[in-house]
């Protein structure tokens, strides 16, 4: 069945193109030597090694680009980028061998049609440069009898693919009630039942009532995994007393950071620039008799964060300095000159000169020096003990030879302080395996640490007697409740039988227009879910934690179709769900199209490629 140019939209011509360009990336690509023709081949279309080639390479170069790296054929392979190309191919060809076998194609005015409108194949004055046609083939490795085909397969390829997925539209009824999940809202009113609203007192538990609610939530008392890890640490702070720092070197870190210490006296400046210091003066002028200086900025269309100078020194305002510099808090002067034309200047405070002395900043600069020589010498310390595990020392015997201190720790996660506060720890500890040889690894801030796993604990039930507090806890917390609920239901009774919660002497507090999603500040999660299972007039007991939550729905909200945003969603939701069927159906179509047809794939073939490409 022969199509055409006009039965093709350029829609389709320039979805085409694109897919035609991905797969032409890359020009100047040395050819494949070798007798294999083809990587795999689908009914009576084949995957050519040349069109294998150069799509893994362009994918190669797309995520190379993607990484900011160069990836390897081996990382790709890793990450499964030859699978991936491979099957798209084998899908391209399978479509390719069903459109041959309903007879579906284009006529050859189509193809000249596309060729023409290719920006490639055009040349200076925008026509079809035959040149340029014959170098982009000639530099794949195509003649043009074979690029022409290839063309024509995927012109009918993307017709075929286009009638699959076209027109897949769902009912208004599946939108609406999309619609209506997302977007109504409710209207409740409830009230809260804590503890102080028991009519008795809470019974005392039995030591058989503790051992069943033990045993009933067992995973709440019970340790989880921990690794019994020594290791052997040092971190700068550890040191850093020990470490000596001489004057010179204090009095030369003063010096070369003076600028820190000394700094002049500064203003919080905004500056308004004009073309013309007429206009700056007239908009002083407006300034004196009221206008405020936002409005101002405003009315140029500007924002303060435009205007904003921050802290400036004198240098910073060159010939503005005195003018600005004179002025009290709140008061603008100008028109004064800048590097962008005459301005008006805000001051909004005034900084101080600061003047910080040797002496006084010397404990600072100590600590900072000594802490950077303390990393250091750890540095120095960490290949020395590195040499001496991979000899055979052990934990101990490091900590007892050189600084490094000795701990024990029972990790699991979750534990914190010392040591396990630190990443590279946690994620170390999370690794380790019986049997390992201690290493040394760096902690993050200049310390170094190495450790050995001496057992693994697996998750135990702590024995009741060590958690009975958290257990009668437990049990009160459950009991409390349970007679909150039974008090609950009977007041749902009575509210349904006409009574306020006034009359029962519960302080309501009404709700409106709330979603599924929306949220109360310490309220029971669980009070939405429930209010939007419920219908008008309905009254639930909502059990949470040691309360209970009475609740009655007053309203139900329809979703407003006339707000813009909705129609929005709507329209959202019938896009994602026609594109979900659409690639749902081509898929199966896809998949059913290889079964049929069949699919060989040549190894040896893609080995050929890949060796190619290393």
């Amino acid at each position: 069945m022969a199509m055409g140019k006009g039965k093709l939209s350029k829609t389709f011509i320039w979805i085409l193109m694109g897919l035609l360009f991905i797969g032409l990336a890359g020009f100047g690509a040395t050819s494949l030597t070798g007798t294999a023709r083809s990587v795999a081949t689908v009914g009576d279309k084949e995957v050519s090694t040349e069109a294998y080639l150069r799509a893994l390479r362009s994918e190669i170069n797309a995520y190379s680009a993607q990484v900011g790296r160069a990836v390897s054929i081996s990382e790709a392979q890793s990450l499964g980028l030859d699978r991936q190309v491979l099957a798209q191919l084998i899908t391209a060809r399978g479509l390719d061998n069903e459109a041959a076998r309903i007879d579906l194609s284009v006529g050859d005015a189509v193809v000249a049609q596309q060729l023409l409108e290719v920006p490639a194949f055009q040349g200076p004055d925008g026509s079809f440069d035959r040149e340029a046609y014959s170098f982009a083939l000639r530099n794949q490795n195509l003649s043009e009898s074979e690029f022409e085909e290839q063309l024509r397969d995927d012109t009918a390829r993307t017709i075929l693919q286009s009638a699959l997925i076209a027109g897949n539209t769902l009912p208004d009824t599946y939108i609406d009630t999309l619609l209506s999940y997302t977007g109504e809202t409710r209207d409740f009113t409830w009230a809260r039942l804590t503890g102080s609203d028991l009519q008795t007192g809470l019974p005392e538990p039995s030591e058989s009532d503790l051992q069943a609610y033990y045993e009933d939530n067992i995973d709440r008392y019970t340790l989880p995994e921990q690794r019994d890890i020594t290791y052997a640490w040092i971190t700068p702070e550890m040191i850093i007393d020990t470490v000596e720092v001489d004057e010179d070197a204090l009095r030369a870190a003063y010096e070369d950071r003076s600028d820190q210490f000394n700094l002049p006296e500064r203003r919080l400046v905004e500056r308004l620039v004009f073309s013309t210091r007429e206009a700056a003066q007239s908009a002083l002028d407006r300034l004196q008799d009221g206008l405020s200086f936002e409005a101002l900025v405003e009315e140029r269309g500007l924002e303060m964060a435009d205007v904003d100078m921050g802290d400036v020194t004198r240098e910073t305002l060159d010939e503005a300095a005195e003018g600005v510099f004179a002025a009290e808090t709140g008061e603008v002067v100008g028109p004064l000159p800048s590097n962008l034309g005459p301005a008006l200047y805000r001051v909004n405070a005034v900084l101080d000169a600061q003047t910080t002395s040797f002496e006084e900043a010397r404990p600072d600069l100590r600590n900072e020096l000594a802490l950077d020589r303390a990393r250091r010498v750890i540095e120095t310390l960490a290949q020395s003990i590195d040499d001496e595990l991979a000899a055979g020392a052990t934990l101990e015997e490091i900590a007892a030879t050189t600084e490094a201190e000795l701990g024990q720790i029972n990790w699991y996660p979750g534990a914190d302080g010392d040591i396990a506060a630190y990443d590279a720890f946690r994620e170390a500890a999370a690794d380790l395996n019986e049997g390992d040889f201690p290493e040394v690894m760096q902690l993050g801030d200049g310390g170094v640490f190495a450790m050995r796993l001496n057992a693994i604990q697996p998750p135990a039930p702590q024995p009741l007697e060590d958690v009975i507090d958290r257990v009668r806890q437990g049990w009160d917390t459950r009991q409390q409740t349970e007679q909150l609920m039974t008090q609950a239901e009977d007041l749902a009774a009575q509210l349904s039988e006409g009574s306020s919660f006034e009359d029962l002497g519960l302080a309501p507090q009404q709700e409106s227009d709330l979603g599924r999603n929306a949220q109360i500040s310490d309220l029971n999660p669980a009070l939405i879910p429930a209010v939007f299972e419920m219908d008008p007039g309905d009254i639930r007991a909502v059990p949470g934690t040691g309360e209970v939550t009475l609740v009655r729905l007053d309203a139900i909200n329809p979703v407003d179709r006339s707000d813009g945003d909705v129609e929005r969603l709507a329209q959202a939701l019938r896009n994602q769900a026609s594109g979900s069927i659409a690639e749902d159906l081509f898929r199966a179509f896809a998949g059913e199209v290889q079964r049929r047809a069949g699919v060989e794939v040549n190894q040896s073939a893609i080995n050929a490629v890949h060796a190619a490409i290393q």
